[in-house]
């Protein structure tokens, strides 16, 4: 509850807004009272009615909700000054009361705030532009703005911007070095200078026109988002536009690359790559990476942070056959472009394939299963569909390697982020007798076992799923299955991603009252958390995820990827396990002796002691954000990341195509093949 002093303190600081004339003179209301009052009612009776763990509307979930609304509005402190985020915390705590009278002052006062703020920064930004840049100047500049406080005065902003366009602008200068040894053009280093400046300010001038253009509507949006998210990560508020287009909306899969992205604290981030698309190929985009920058091949970069998902992804989005070139910041801190040819998924790179793998003195030879996602064709043949699935495939591929006489199998669900359910407890069940495979317990408590009811075997030999942090969902089900039933042995990353959640997508619009307020739609949808996985020993998979048995060097291991690292994540609980009947063919297996036997072989694997140091050196990277703003030193920097970068590429299974390599899109399918066999074999996990 808020005291006396701080309510008081709140209705002073409110009158004071009210009266400042900078402020209320901004920007016209946009966006309709009434409208706006009904989607605060829908959304909290869908909240509280629907959600696996609704929250109380107090103070402490106002907070959560203002800091996660504060992150959206300016997460790299490039406008606010902390003057302003005062003025703004006076609604800190009061946000459930604005959702309960329907009325918001929070998304009208930020507004005209920003507004204001960027209008100032662009004059700012456009002096600074024009000024001198020192190329060899030993300075550098904190990167990560979670280490630094928002500004305290103008001139404090303004240092901050100079820095930031240095860095910028020396970039920029590298890469048309880059380009002109490509082109074989040549010009002085005081011509790429200017020219690095004349871009660098055309890309900050566009993207300040984009911000000023923002309407009352998008704050009112990022508002109610916050609202959601406050509940857990993956409750959203997705407007009308965005429900519109479900591609972006719903999965945030992209024609053209084929990556999914999320719009998280100002940025644009990828949460997967889609098998057999362009990215996957092209092997150099990967999961956690945040895309600051988009551009045509010839084109300049035009700055996405701080953009709508939807904006960003006009712009990725392309003819097939052209480039686009993004521009990424990696985990670790380590700015690259990519390019990527924008084309169709190669469709066949999405489905479960086997190969067999000959140990290193011939002895024996073992069987491998790569299922890059569980898919399913829900629509009859009648109606136009395929009918295949990933379980028919996992049983045909079964067969193949049955016939080879196989010594034992390995199933790589390495970067596999879920898919249909239905495949995920299908293909447990090919590996034991009937049985079930995963809890899903609802809101009010209710738990429903899903179980194979097959109860043919399908291959009874050695068994190892390969893991990693990537892998999430029904990846997580299927393997966390096969370890409580004793059934495999588990390898991989310290943890799988912990995605124990079940969403639902709501149509606000079927959910008005009463038929006479259709002129307030569209209202947009909710994704919404309902369900919550377990596994057969009652286990949730959220938030810890699969931990395995066996854990080997990961060079992405410093990521911090996975619902750990989400704001208001659902926490791991358990239920009561379910009864199971577990495999006896494991029964006499020593796990410890197999654990000390797996370092060993990791000790002397030049491999794996070249993982393990790229992992050392890319978490020291990570843990050192300060930026280099000497073009030596960042010349240096883009070159280590390059490298490390291609060594990540040529470990990783499904990638056929090796960063830096002309693509060959007209490969056959013989080609192909022989290409991800090679892969395979030289994998070292």
């Amino acid at each position: 509850m808020m005291t006396w002093i701080s309510r008081k303190l709140i209705a002073l600081l409110t009158i004071g807004l009210l009266a400042t004339p900078s402020l209320a003179l901004q920007a016209p209301a946009e966006t309709d009272p009434h409208k706006s009052k009904l989607l605060s009612y829908l959304l909290r009776q869908q909240l509280s009615t629907n959600h696996f763990s609704p929250k109380e509307l107090d103070d402490t979930f106002s907070q959560a909700a203002f800091d996660l609304y504060l992150k959206q509005l300016d997460f790299q402190k490039r406008f606010l000054l902390k003057k302003d985020v005062v003025t703004l915390q006076a609604y800190a705590t009061r946000i459930d009361e604005e959702l309960h009278r329907g009325v918001f002052d929070l998304p009208v006062v930020s507004a005209a705030l920003v507004r204001e703020r960027v209008a100032e920064v662009r004059e700012m930004v456009r002096t600074l532009v024009a000024g001198p840049v020192d190329l060899n100047r030993q300075e550098k500049f904190q990167a990560d703005p979670e280490k630094f406080e928002f500004s305290a005065t103008p001139q404090e902003l303004r240092e901050r911007w100079r820095q930031i366009i240095t860095f910028q602008v020396l970039t920029r200068y590298l890469n048309l070095e880059e380009d002109e040894a490509t082109s074989g053009k040549k010009s002085s280093s005081a011509e790429r200078l200017q020219i690095a400046r004349e871009k660098v300010g055309k890309t900050f001038e566009d993207f300040f026109t984009r911000m000023l253009e923002e309407k009352d509507q998008d704050y009112y949006d990022r508002y109610f988002n916050a609202v959601t998210r406050a509940h857990d990560p993956h409750t959203n508020y997705l407007p009308p536009m965005q429900k519109e287009d479900f591609d972006i909306g719903m999965s945030g899969s992209l024609e053209g690359i084929g990556a999914t992205l999320k719009e998280e604290d100002g940025f644009i981030k990828v949460v997967a790559i889609i098998p057999g698309s362009p990215a996957y190929l092209q092997g150099q985009l990967q999961p956690e990476d945040v895309i600051l920058k988009v551009a045509e091949k010839t084109g300049d970069p035009v700055d996405i942070t701080d953009t709508r998902i939807r904006d960003a992804v006009s712009l990725i989005r392309g003819k097939k056959g052209t480039e686009v070139r993004l521009t990424v910041k990696k985990a670790d801190g380590a700015s690259l472009v990519i390019p990527i040819i924008r084309d169709v998924v190669q469709i066949e790179e999405s489905f479960v394939k086997s190969s067999v793998i000959t140990s290193p003195n011939g002895g024996r030879s073992f069987g491998y299963i790569h299922i890059p996602t569980f898919y399913r064709d829900f629509k009859s043949p009648r109606d136009g569909g395929t009918g295949r699935n990933s379980t028919d495939d996992v049983k045909a591929e079964l067969r193949q390697l049955k016939a080879k006489n196989t010594d034992g199998l390995i199933l790589d669900l390495r970067d596999n982020g879920g898919g249909a359910l239905t495949d995920a407890v299908s293909i447990a069940g090919l590996f034991f007798k009937s049985g079930p495979v995963v809890q899903v317990k609802s809101g009010d408590g209710r738990i429903q076992v899903l179980a194979d009811d097959d109860a043919a075997i399908h291959y009874s030999g050695p068994l190892v799923v390969l893991v990693n942090q990537f892998s999430a969902s029904a990846s997580e089900i299927l393997a966390g299955a096969l370890q409580d039933y004793g059934r495999a042995i588990i390898i991989g990353s310290e943890h799988t991603h912990g995605k124990g959640t079940v969403q639902a997508i709501i149509d606000l619009d079927r959910s008005v009252p009463f038929r006479n307020m259709d002129q307030y739609k569209p209202l947009g949808a909710l994704k919404l958390t309902t369900q919550k996985f377990y596994r057969v020993s009652g286990e949730s998979t959220q938030y810890r995820g699969v931990v395995p048995d066996i854990v080997l060097p990961d060079r992405l291991g410093h990521l911090k990827s996975g619902e750990q690292y989400l704001d208001y994540s659902l926490p791991w609980d358990s239920v009561a396990s379910t009864r199971f009947e577990p495999w006896t063919g494991l029964a006499n297996t020593d796990l410890s002796l197999i654990k000390s036997r797996s370092q060993q072989r990791i000790a002397v694997s030049t491999d794996f002691r070249q993982i393990a140091a790229d992992a050392a050196t890319a978490r020291q990277k990570q843990e050192n954000t300060l930026q280099s703003l000497n073009l030596e030193e960042i010349r240096r920097e883009r070159a280590e990341a390059k490298l490390l970068l291609e060594k990540s590429s040529r470990t990783m299974h499904g990638n056929i195509e090796m960063p830096g390599e002309e693509r060959k899109p007209l490969l056959t399918p013989e080609e192909r093949r022989a290409a991800w066999e090679k892969k395979v074999k030289e994998d070292p996990y």
